[in-house]
């Protein structure tokens, strides 16, 4: 089998000796309102000051489909009593919307980054780049800068902003970060993403049937990892080697997720045929992976998917003929957060973590896997440390 080959270091720690990129840390924040999927229907027609019957029943059937159990949000009674417009259609609101957008992801963003550096062990002053990762936020200078500012990261940290790639950013962003790593040797980054559906959140219109979708399914959240090469300090605890990254978009899907802003927010549009797209690519993209390494059997890796939400995840397993355990944490972390756009990849990875701890993964390598707007394809391939 081809691949780096991982040595042990003076501390007596896996490392790369290519000098491959490695995951050291993990963190989260997330806001303080926790929204229980039994409770969804009433809190989101009361806020949107809905009492329509056939509404009513089709967010009761979404809400069952998506699997959800619990998610967390942004959004909250005194903000909609302090701005009773954003329940209003027609009402210009961008301006409202992203005053609160830009406050709520740099608090969710600077608790999740502060996680990761307490998980890491090192101070902040050690970090030499950060990633940067939201589509819920817009202005100049961007959270790129006010995150480094409140984490007191020294001005010479360089900076990467990757904004509106969408559930894909999170997967997109420790490609970004594994290239930073590789190409600048004892380097440390931190990647953090942080989004909030405040941008979309109106009242439900039959000419806008995703947006029960979305009350149904997203959530809002911070997640922080950092990445790095070279030897590992006493301190750091690797637990994944990125060993190969790859990016692919498939012709004419562009409109299949769709989302624009407007005066009134954003506005989503999410394609029917989303799975059915992603399921006609899926299996020679992840062969792309597999061959680095000479892997036929998809049964033979550990997988990391984003869900973005049930039915993608049925495919997937059906499509690859996935054992029904392949796909447990992408399952659990759709029940435990909802779909939280970029962050939530890294929400599976911290479940695989706990499995690679507890030994609970017999197989070497891995794959992370993410889908955006395009439609596009992120893909990495790892392996297990320790």
């Amino acid at each position: 089998m081809s691949g780096s080959v991982v040595s042990r270091g003076a501390n007596g720690k896996s490392q790369s000796s290519r000098g491959k990129a490695m995951l050291l840390a993990l963190g989260k924040g997330l806001p303080d309102q926790v929204l229980p999927q039994e409770k969804v229907v009433e809190s989101y027609l009361q806020d949107s000051s809905c009492d329509d019957p056939a509404t009513r029943a089709k967010l009761e059937r979404l809400c069952k489909t998506t699997t959800v159990r619990t998610r967390y949000t942004v959004m909250t009674k005194e903000i909609l009593d302090e701005h009773p417009e954003l329940k209003a259609e027609g009402i210009p609101t961008l301006t409202p919307r992203l005053d609160i957008c830009n406050a709520a992801v740099i608090d969710l963003g600077a608790a999740a980054a502060q996680a990761a550096l307490d998980d890491w062990g090192r101070p902040a002053a050690d970090i030499t780049h950060l990633v940067y990762i939201s589509s819920s936020e817009l202005r100049l200078p961007g959270g790129d800068l006010h995150l480094a500012a409140r984490l007191g990261l020294s001005p010479n940290t360089v900076r990467t902003s990757l904004l509106f790639l969408g559930c894909s950013g999170g997967a997109a962003a420790l490609r970004t970060a594994k290239d930073i790593a590789e190409n600048n040797p004892g380097s440390r980054v931190l990647v953090t993403a942080a989004e909030t559906t405040v941008l979309g959140f109106r009242p439900p219109s039959y000419d806008r049937p995703y947006d029960l979708v979305g009350a149904a399914l997203f959530g809002d959240g911070a997640s922080a990892v950092i990445v790095g090469a070279g030897p590992m300090t006493p301190a750091e605890n690797p637990f994944l080697e990125l060993e190969f990254s790859t990016q692919e978009f498939l012709p004419g899907t562009d409109k299949v997720i769709d989302g624009k802003i407007s005066e009134e927010g954003i506005n989503f549009k999410l394609g029917r045929d989303l799975p059915g797209k992603i399921e006609s690519r899926i299996e020679g993209f992840c062969r792309t992976l597999m061959d680095q390494v000479g892997i036929k059997d998809f049964n033979d890796v550990f997988w990391a998917v984003h869900p973005g939400g049930p039915a993608i995840l049925n495919r997937l397993e059906f499509c690859l003929e996935l054992q029904p355990e392949k796909l447990k944490i992408s399952r659990k972390a759709l029940m435990n957060y909802g779909n939280v756009s970029s962050n939530t990849i890294f929400y599976v990875l911290e479940y695989l973590r706990d499995e690679l701890k507890k030994g609970a993964i017999r197989e070497e390598w891995g794959l992370i896997l993410a889908f955006g707007p395009g439609i596009t394809f992120e893909g990495l391939l790892v392996r297990g440390v320790n």
